[in-house]
């Protein structure tokens, strides 16, 4: 009976054992599991009838864990999988961990592992007809799972870390403006540092400022200290006696062609020193991706007492005097530019600079003027300009080589003309006024090119490129 009890004994151990230390569990009692006492394995020991009853209650109990477990395994089930899912262990947070444990009476056993936010959850489960059934297990957020299933094959589950969720389109930042004009005989103004005095409205202070709508006898004045950037939202001013824009004083001033808009400024009266369609104290940008058509009838069509840069748009410009005209500088960065002067097509008393752009200028009445004048020299480092006028003034410094070809009579204002290189059209346009010279700066002509102009139908050339400077007299 000894031997017995010590039998019965020991069977009773190795099972509580197998129990709690079977199928990975952690040292930690699992979550809803029943934890057996040390009075209990003492009360246990006693007797033989204690004997067998504890080991019925342990199979009791071991049969409702199972349960628990199928049911918790259903409810994981029912669930998504990816990074939002809930497995039948308990989810853990971002530092948090739970493990659950369950085994069923038959041989199969299995694992799994659910991790998110960098959180550690375990489960096990065994099932009546699992032998060997394997399966992968998902893991979000940068957690880490494995484990095996019970169901007889294996499976295996996408990682839902490497699915990236779809980016959403990079937006461009929306402009936000000072304040806003609308033009008209009673201009409309909102926002900050704005007037407004009859069909005249007044920017007061530095900032961005939207303009749209149109005016037929009125202005836009800049009169500030400060920066400001006015942005063309397809405008019309006509002022008959003055500037339609007259910059009195900034400390820069930009103007802005907004994208797929069409603007129109016209100026008229007699003003000799608010002498521009656009006329400015100081500094003059213009920039953007939109058309400004100008038409000056007192003067210059843009005209800066410093300088005036073209960084890009599309400019055209028909004046009874120069098409632009500074005191200190021009510069063409980039752009389209057609410009149509009277007197001069562009005229700086300091230098002007031809960076690049795509830009056919015509001017010059009488004999002194030039389609394009430098008072100290012109510089060319790229892009496309081309050139008709009774002067023009030659590249003082230039890339690549350039050619200047004249006449000695003057050719008809209406004609038609257009240069050649190496066989090809380069450009064809006809001057309004009458002309005794032409340009060409391109970054296309190279030493050996050949050069030839056709004048109303009457081909001159092919010339012979040769060193940087290239002169050839046509008649």
């Amino acid at each position: 009976m000894k031997n017995s009890r010590k039998i019965i004994t020991f069977l009773i151990c190795t099972a509580m054992l197998c129990t709690a230390f079977s199928c990975g569990q952690t040292d930690e009692p699992a979550v809803d599991e029943p934890v057996i006492s040390a009075s209990q394995s003492e009360s246990e020991e006693s007797t033989e009838n204690k004997g067998e009853t504890a080991k019925t209650s342990s199979a009791s109990k071991t049969e409702s864990k199972t349960t628990k477990t199928t049911a918790a395994a259903t409810t994981a089930e029912a669930k998504p999988t990816g990074s939002s899912a809930v497995t039948a262990s308990k989810l853990s947070g971002s530092s948090g961990s739970s493990s659950g444990n369950s085994s069923s009476a038959s041989a199969g056993s299995g694992s799994g592992n659910t991790s998110q936010s960098g959180g550690n959850s375990s489960g096990n489960a065994s099932g009546g007809s699992s032998a060997g059934g394997n399966s992968s297990n998902s893991s979000s957020s940068g957690g880490s799972s494995s484990g095996n299933s019970a169901s007889g094959g294996s499976q295996n589950n996408s990682s839902s870390s490497n699915q990236q969720p779809a980016e959403t389109p990079e937006q461009p930042e929306e402009q936000v403006y000072t304040g806003e004009i609308q033009l008209g005989s009673s201009p409309h103004i909102s926002g900050s540092n704005l007037s407004t005095s009859g069909s005249k409205a007044i920017i007061t202070g530095g900032g961005d400022f939207h303009i749209s709508g149109s005016v037929s006898d009125g202005q836009l004045e800049v009169n500030t200290t400060e920066k400001v950037k006015i942005f063309l939202d397809g405008v019309s001013i006509t002022n008959s006696s003055g500037p339609a824009i007259q910059v009195t004083n900034a400390k820069r001033f930009t103007l802005v062609l907004m994208e797929g808009t069409t603007s129109e400024l016209r100026d008229g009266g007699s003003d000799k020193i608010n002498d521009g369609a656009i006329f400015s104290n100081d500094t003059i940008e213009i920039r953007g991706k939109g058309t400004l058509n100008i038409t000056a009838e007192n003067a210059h069509g843009i005209a800066s007492d410093d300088d005036v840069v073209i960084e890009n748009g599309n400019i055209n410009v028909t004046a009874v005097k120069s098409g632009i005209f500074a005191h200190d500088d021009i510069t063409l960065n980039s752009g389209n530019l057609n410009i149509q002067g009277g007197t001069n097509g562009i005229k700086s008393k300091g230098t002007v600079n031809v960076n690049g752009g795509y830009s056919i200028i015509t001017g010059g009445t009488k004999e002194e003027k030039s389609s394009v004048y430098a008072g100290t020299a012109l510089n060319y480092t790229g892009g496309y300009l081309f050139a008709a006028g009774n002067m023009v003034t030659a590249p003082a410094s230039s890339a690549n080589p350039f050619a200047v070809a004249g006449f000695s009579t003057s050719q008809s204002g209406g004609t038609s003309v257009s240069m050649y290189l190496n066989g090809r059209e380069a450009v064809n346009f006809t001057p309004a006024n009458n002309f005794k010279c032409v340009m060409m700066l391109s970054p296309d002509i190279t030493e050996g090119s050949s050069f030839g102009v056709d004048i109303g139908g009457n081909y001159f050339g092919d010339y012979e490129i040769s060193g940087t400077q290239n002169v050839f007299t046509l008649d």
